[in-house]
């Protein structure tokens, strides 16, 4: 386990006042959040489970989708599902479902079942080309699972792995096509689980021993991951259940793993001490540094990334606060690159849009590290980082 300095950008911004405001028409708490072109979309927790529906420009809600009957326990945005292009909601939930949505209907226009199943599902995601859907079980008896559909034939899945994870499935994230993205992953499934594993299978696989590709052991319970963009091609970052994060190659070397609790800022300016993970985001305007995502029990939010994901001891580096909007913990943000503003979504059943990421200067700037940790490390290096 490593830890580094938390420096402050050189341009650090401060929003202490979200432009919109909105809360849950159920007063539960905002678990995760995904964007339409006209919409925003807030899955709240039990007991309601809904899906709320929020007009862009005013955060007024207009609509309020069914959700799951036992628990919701993801959603996101799908790009094109069976053929059929256009953004869509997909979630999963406890009962054993994947649902497609159409908001015009206020209900599902498909849903993939495990014939009468009953294993809770935890997570869900679709293949680039829109004709693999994946979801994750939670743990019953020895067994947690990892069922594949063809949205097409949504009543059964056409496989299922049973053993590339041994506890809860709590991640699965299909490799995007970048452009440095290898022929031979492009149908590539991340997954995560809390027995400690991070994996890549083939999707296309049908024989479970064949379909793991690669598998890396970070030895704690694994509450989010996914897939980010780097110069050298596609990297994996993760989050555990004790607020460590880490970063992987795309073959499963562990690059970092810290405590994010541990870098803070503390002088006669400022105080920033992160309390938990929320997400990552490689959709911001400082690629190749990947947007870390933190908060305080407060409410407060910070952005976070580091000058080198590769090297156990690079500085972090502070970049935007986001502060006064919410009451308690932050469970759920969405980056809109398209409108360049920031969702989020909380414990006091709240959603914010908060202001724009201000845009970089020259795509980078030369901090001169000695001058900033006199005493920490070596004198006179220079490190070429991003700034928000």
């Amino acid at each position: 386990m490593t830890t580094s300095v938390l420096l402050e950008s050189p341009k650090i911004q401060t929003s202490n006042i979200p432009l919109r405001s909105s809360g849950s028409s159920s007063q539960s708490y905002i678990l995760s959040i995904a964007a339409l072109p006209a919409y925003y979309a807030a899955s709240a927790s039990a007991p309601s489970n809904t899906i709320d529906i929020f007009d862009k420009s005013t955060l007024q809600g207009i609509q309020t989708l069914p959700g799951h009957e036992v628990a919701t326990t993801s959603l996101k945005t799908v790009e094109n599902v069976a053929g059929i292009s256009g953004k869509s909601l997909m979630t999963s939930g406890r009962d054993g479902s994947v649902k497609i949505w159409d908001e015009r209907s206020n209900s599902h226009s498909i849903k993939m079942t495990n014939l009468g199943g009953n294993r809770g599902l935890l997570c869900c995601d679709v293949s680039s080309d829109g004709f693999t859907i994946a979801a994750g079980t939670d743990l019953q008896g020895d067994d947690a699972l990892i069922l594949y559909w063809d949205p097409r034939r949504p009543a059964a899945p056409i496989r299922t792995h049973s053993s590339t994870h041994s506890d809860d499935v709590t991640v699965l994230s299909f490799l995007k096509l970048y452009a440095a993205t290898p022929s031979a992953t492009r149908n590539a499934l991340l997954s995560a689980s809390s027995d400690g594993l991070i994996s890549i299978s083939n999707a296309d696989e049908d024989d479970e021993d064949e379909a793991v590709i690669n598998v890396g052991n970070w030895g704690c319970s694994i509450s989010q991951a996914g897939w980010f963009e780097s110069p050298s091609g596609p990297k994996v970052w993760a989050g555990s259940d004790m607020e460590t994060f880490s970063t992987w190659s795309d073959e499963l070397d562990l690059y970092q793993s810290t405590d994010i609790r541990l870098p803070s800022v503390h002088n006669q300016r400022r105080l920033w001490v992160t309390d938990y993970l929320i997400t990552c985001s490689s959709n911001l305007n400082t690629a190749p540094n990947l947007g870390v995502f933190v908060g305080s029990n407060e409410g407060d939010i910070a952005l976070l990334s580091n000058a080198n994901i590769t090297a156990p001891d690079a500085p972090w580096y502070l970049h935007n606060l986001w502060t006064n909007g919410h009451v308690g913990i932050v469970r759920s943000l969405l980056f809109d690159e398209e409108n360049r503003v920031l969702v989020t979504g909380g414990e006091d059943s709240k959603i914010n849009v908060w202001p724009s990421l201000p845009p970089q200067d020259d795509n980078s700037m030369d901090v001169d590290l000695a001058s900033r940790k006199r005493g920490l490390d070596r004198d006179n290096e220079h490190v070429r980082v991003s700034w928000y």
